[in-house]
């Protein structure tokens, strides 16, 4: 679509990837139409398209066919905007995964990833939105190695996937895959992703700042309701999101902030398979967790913040969520810390 479009500042990554490899970035970005004398400001949004010609470009005129895996030694939390900061903040890698998989559209509306999770261990799938291309391939490679530098910037330089998966074709010589990556990788997969170990997708992380986290999570709900106007869910999540500290939210008030029947709310939200209760509850897990990992909020804040009348309201909540009490849950997080 010509309207969709990706982080301007995300498209410095690729940049400073082509100079790495020997081609001049100023040349680079000119031959793409952008002047590079006035580099782009933060939050502002380029055509999706230019960022397929980018690649395309730099997949004719780069010899070798792993240069995409070298993103990982480029990136700046800036060039991701607020995600880049939520990221770095949160309190594991499997909170951090969430956080990028839920956000990754301020990135690029073209692409997308979700979570998978199994007996072994946290899988992140990414889809580039290109296809099984060459342009596609060099997209996945240039994914996975800054997601995978971005976990290593957080967990340590000993992090090691339990294995990658990548659609691209087995290449003549895969050893910068494997030395990418320093785990067994799969070449030909149905699929573009890595796996982590549970104990290394929860591990408690030394950079968490949980307030910080909290800030950019409200940032980042605004920016995809703006983003996306017609995307229902993230407009009534951002909205739920400024009310909560208010009390429990009514899908009435809701209604009239959008500017719509109550019934008309209902009907649209049906028709996307959600519901006004559904969104509060999901809405108010999510913050839940976020505020019980965070030592400074005793329980009874936290059930005000969240817009119960009581604790014993929240508490009824959180056992149904997760199966047992918050106070609980919190001993536990922090017996495992």
């Amino acid at each position: 679509m010509a309207s969709e479009t990706f982080l301007a500042t995300f498209g410095l990554v690729g940049l400073r990837l082509v100079e790495l490899n020997g081609i001049d970035p100023r040349a680079f970005a000119a031959q793409l139409g952008i002047d590079p004398a006035n580099p782009p400001a933060a939050g502002s949004r380029l055509p999706s398209s230019l960022l397929d010609r980018g690649f395309a470009r730099a997949v004719h005129h780069i010899p070798d066919p792993a240069f995409a895996l070298r993103a990982g030694d480029c990136w700046h939390p800036s060039h991701l905007g607020t995600v880049g900061y939520a990221w770095l903040s949160s309190g594991s890698l499997h909170t951090a995964l969430k956080r990028l998989t839920r956000y990754i559209r301020i990135i690029g509306q073209r692409m997308s990833s979700r979570l998978e999770e199994g007996g072994d261990g946290l899988r992140y799938v990414h889809v580039t939105g290109r296809g099984d291309t060459p342009v596609g391939h060099a997209m996945a490679d240039f994914h996975l190695a800054l997601v995978l530098s971005l976990c290593r910037s957080n967990y340590g330089p000993t992090l090691r996937p339990l294995q990658v998966t990548l659609r691209r074709p087995p290449p003549a010589d895969p050893a910068p895959w494997h030395d990418c990556f320093d785990c067994p990788v799969e070449f030909g997969a149905a699929e573009d992703s890595f796996a982590l170990a549970w104990h290394v997708a929860d591990w408690p992380l030394a950079t968490s700042n949980h307030e910080l986290a909290v800030t950019c999570d409200t940032l980042l709900q605004q920016q995809l309701a703006e983003l996306k106007r017609d995307d229902l869910e993230s407009r009534c999540r951002a909205w739920l999101l400024e009310q909560l500290t208010s009390g429990e939210p009514l899908d009435e008030e809701l209604a009239r902030a959008l500017g719509m029947s109550v019934r008309s709310l209902q009907r649209r939200l049906g028709e996307a398979g959600l519901s006004y209760r559904g969104l509060l509850e999901r809405t108010r897990h999510e913050l839940a967790l976020r505020y019980l990992d965070d030592p400074t909020k005793s329980v009874t804040e936290i059930t005000f913040l969240l817009g119960f009348s009581e604790q014993s309201a929240f508490s009824r909540a959180f056992k149904r969520w997760n199966g047992q009490s918050p106070v609980t849950w919190r001993e536990e997080r922090r017996r495992v810390g």
